[in-house]
């Protein structure tokens, strides 16, 4: 007897086993899109409803970027002709002002130049009075037209090759008019073109330099401008001469006023193409390469919208809450669009059409919404 009640037990116990077991997802609350509040419920929420207004919202696109600098403000120094470096106290960072010598090299050849245009300028005014004087002879013909023609090549020739040195001496900062023989120097100075600040620097002291090598990189930071990156959908809201506001992450409460300047018309892989912005005044905090953010205003529009408090979220979507009776709310997705000012804009304004959105109590009746699926 004891036997066959054991086996009813593990029968039942079987059959009980195989049961499916719970999903999790059906554990997710199922909530009713309709509620009604109790006469006290009422009361107590203090519930206003409005329709749709009709604002002028201003959107704001929101970019991000680096300052970049125009390829006419960042300039590479070398040596037209080469040379050794014998002396230079620039570090990467270092500003600099117009006129400041940044460098002394020296070499033989810079010796050799100056000497050949003192050689020839001497040469030229003896070949210059031979050719006067082989002119007044050829005028009476007591010498040979040959010999006049000689006289005047040989003027004209070292008067080319005179030129010729003299700007080879321009090249390396020498002014052959200052030029004698007292003055030949065996080194030359590079002097910074412009105010502006040390990039980078390539060479050490002693080190033999190309004319092809790059000793030195300076940016002149006056015209730098700001590089944004914008997405193929906001580009159309961009027009060249508005204006934004620019700041960094590292201090968010200084604004740099900027103006758009240029916009790309090419559209990289990502889909965002390039917007150049001028800063409307230069300020020494700003360096190349520094990330910043920007935000854009753009042109007011009138929109249908709604008061920010009126909009509620669950599970990831937007919802308002539309009178359907003295006591009875639905609650309907909204999609919203630009806010400003504590309004939203409503995008899909036709579903709301000439209906009274709750504009304060809408997180009181999500929660009645939530109680009374829980129960």
């Amino acid at each position: 007897m004891k036997t066959i009640i054991y086996l009813i037990a593990f029968s039942f116990l079987y059959s009980c086993g195989g049961a499916e077991e719970p999903n999790p997802a059906e554990d997710k609350v199922a909530i009713n899109s309709t509620v009604t509040l109790t006469n006290a419920q009422f009361k107590s929420a203090n519930i206003s409803s409005h329709k749709l207004e009709t604002k002028s919202i201003s959107g704001i696109v929101k970019l991000n970027g680096k300052i970049d600098v125009p390829p006419q403000n960042l300039i590479s120094i070398s040596v037209p002709l080469g040379g050794y470096l014998k002396s230079t106290k620039l570090l990467p960072g270092m500003r600099l002002s117009k006129g400041e010598v940044i460098a002394v090299l020296e070499d033989q050849q810079y010796i050799q130049l100056q000497e050949d245009y003192l050689i020839t300028k001497s040469k030229l005014e003896f070949a210059e009075q031979e050719f006067e004087r082989q002119k007044e002879l050829n005028k009476s013909k007591s010498t040979s037209d040959k010999a006049f023609q000689q006289a005047k090549a040989d003027f004209q020739n070292l008067r080319i090759s005179l030129q010729s040195l003299a700007e080879k001496l321009k090249l390396i900062n020498i002014n052959p008019r200052n030029l004698t023989e007292n003055s030949i120097s065996r080194s030359i100075t590079l002097t910074a073109p412009f105010n502006g600040f040390v990039s980078n620097v390539n060479v050490n002291i002693g080190k033999y330099v190309n004319p092809t090598d790059v000793l030195f990189e300076l940016v002149d930071p006056t015209d730098i401008h700001l590089n944004l990156k914008v997405f193929e959908k906001d580009l159309v809201k961009l027009a060249i001469g508005q204006k934004l506001i620019a700041y960094s992450n590292s201090d968010s409460d200084k604004k740099f006023e900027c103006e758009i300047i240029l916009i790309s018309q090419a559209i990289s892989e990502v889909g965002s193409a390039e917007v150049h912005c001028h800063f409307s005044k230069y300020d020494k905090s700003l360096f190349p390469g520094m990330y910043m953010n920007a935000e854009i205003e753009l042109k007011s529009n009138q929109v249908l919208a709604v008061e920010e408090e009126a909009i509620v979220s669950f599970e990831g979507k937007n919802y308002v809450f539309v009178k359907q009776g003295k006591q009875t709310f639905e609650m309907l997705e909204v999609e919203v669009g630009t806010k400003e000012n504590g309004w939203v804009e409503v995008l899909n304004y036709s579903n709301f059409d000439g209906k009274e959105i709750v504009s304060k109590g809408a997180y009181t009746l999500l929660m009645a919404l939530k109680n009374k699926a829980e129960e």
